[in-house]
This record gives C-alpha cells, sequence and structure tokens, in this order.
C-alpha cells in the first residue's frame, strides 16, 4: 500500500483528532467502545503515519505478514463502509415525533450518572420526557437504571430528583426501576412495575431515549411484547453523537448475535 507524503499527513491528522477525542471523553469517565476504539484507531493512524517507510520496509522482506496487513486493511476498509451506511440510515431514521398520543405510561431509558448527577445524555431525555408527563399527569413515569461503575445512587433514584427538582414532577407518578443495566432489562424490568399499577404492556406506551437508539429500542421493545409504542427520541449532545452512534453500531450487532429482537 502506497502512500503519498499528503495522504500520510491525512492520517496523521485524522489520527490526532481521534486520539484526542476518545481521551478526551475517556477522562471524562466515558469509558465504552465508541470513545476507545477512536484513542486505538487514532493511535495507530499516527504510529503508521509516522514510521510509514520503516513498517512498509519491514512487511517488504515478510512477504506472508503483509498479506495478511493487506487483508487486514482490506476488512478496515469494509468495516468503514458499512459503518458509514450505518451511521446515514441513523441519520435518516431519526424519531422527530413532538406530539405524544395518550399513553399509560412513560418509560425513559437511562443512559448514565456522572458524579451523581445525569448525564448530558441522560438530562436530554429527562427533558424530552418531562412536558409529556406534565401534559398526561395520569401516566405512571417509570424511570430506568441501576447503580453505575463508581457511583452510589442508582439511575433511577438520579433521574427522580432531577425531574422533581428541574420541572416539579410529582412523585407520586414516578416508579423506580433501579436494578437494570442494558436497554432489554430497562424494559424487562419495567413490567412488573407496571402491572402492579394494573397497566397492560399491550396498552399505549411511551419510550423515550436518544434520537439515535429509538429503533434498536423499539425493537427489543416489540420483541418483549410491548404493542402500542410511541418511541419519543432526545436530540444527543454533538459533543458525543458520533461516539455515541459509533457504540450503538456495536450494540445493533451483539443485540442480533442474543436474540434480542
Amino acid at each position: 500500500m502506497q502512500l503519498s507524503s499528503w495522504l500520510r499527513l491525512l492520517f496523521a491528522l485524522v489520527g490526532s483528532v481521534l486520539f484526542i477525542d476518545g481521551a478526551v471523553l475517556i477522562a471524562f469517565k466515558k469509558i465504552h467502545i465508541g470513545t476507545v476504539l477512536p484513542l486505538l484507531l487514532g493511535l495507530f493512524f499516527c504510529v503508521y503515519a509516522f514510521f510509514y517507510y520503516h513498517i512498509e520496509r519491514f512487511f517488504f522482506y515478510h512477504f506472508r505478514l503483509h498479506s495478511i496487513w493487506r487483508f487486514g486493511w482490506l476488512c478496515f476498509w469494509i468495516w468503514l463502509i458499512s459503518l458509514g451506511y450505518f451511521f446515514n440510515y441513523l441519520a435518516e431514521n431519526n424519531s422527530e415525533t413532538q406530539t405524544t398520543p395518550p399513553v399509560r405510561a412513560i418509560i425513559v431509558l437511562g443512559s448514565g450518572v456522572e458524579n451523581g448527577q445525569p448525564s448530558a445524555t441522560l438530562a436530554k431525555r429527562l427533558d424530552r420526557a418531562a412536558p409529556v408527563a406534565l401534559a398526561q399527569s395520569n401516566a405512571k413515569l417509570v424511570l430506568t437504571g441501576g447503580i453505575d461503575f463508581g457511583e452510589t445512587q442508582s439511575e433511577a433514584e438520579v433521574m427522580s430528583s432531577y425531574l422533581q427538582q428541574k420541572h416539579h414532577i410529582p412523585a407520586s407518578q414516578i416508579l423506580l426501576e433501579d436494578k437494570s443495566t442494558s436497554t432489554e432489562l430497562n424494559l424487562q424490568n419495567s413490567q412488573p412495575l407496571l402491572q402492579a399499577q394494573h397497566i397492560n404492556i399491550q396498552q399505549p406506551i411511551a419510550i423515550v431515549t436518544s434520537d439515535f437508539h429509538t429503533l434498536r429500542a423499539a425493537a427489543i421493545a416489540r420483541k418483549q411484547g410491548y404493542r402500542h409504542i410511541s418511541m419519543l427520541g432526545a436530540t444527543t449532545p454533538l459533543a458525543t453523537r458520533y461516539n455515541a452512534w459509533l457504540r450503538e453500531y456495536f450494540a445493533y450487532a451483539s443485540g442480533w448475535l442474543l436474540d434480542e429482537y
């Protein structure tokens, strides 16, 4: 694989951006494949651009390894194309519904807690759910999420405090599901809470999540028996948007392998 000087420079620039992006987000405790992978890819691109001639010389004298090296690049470009298609799919299918039909319950899916406060992504979800909950005061508001690493309160408890303090949602309207650690468990563990309130999962229910996550969450919900769902997508903060989309790419794949939908 031949690289001109400008292409080497491009690799170095892209690598630097990816590395800094991953490093900054990881420093803020956002540690997942959507941040770790850019960090590693960025480091690889920078090293490859800087030591290009040494690397190519090594593979010139090791033919079998060179074949593996070229095959690895082929796999990378195929993966990158598939990632591009996935990003385009998310961009075209994000839920932008602004009105919500009458529902019996509103389920808000968790998305991380930072220092006892909702993450920026989770705050967007809560801000998306609050007007609906206030407009439909008879609908139960189910807040989902267990205890994150390094935290002392569950996501559900933090979400409840946020909604009561910022949006003045009455505690009597809120139900806490504070054990789950995934979308599948968010929805599964919410069912007994709904049943205790005489709410059937085949009745109209709104599910609030991030815009990029509505498709997968809807598929998981339908697999579990939810029938009349309204998906409400909250905008994802730009600073973490594409890292979240990258994470969702692998989440889609794992969900398919685990038969979640």
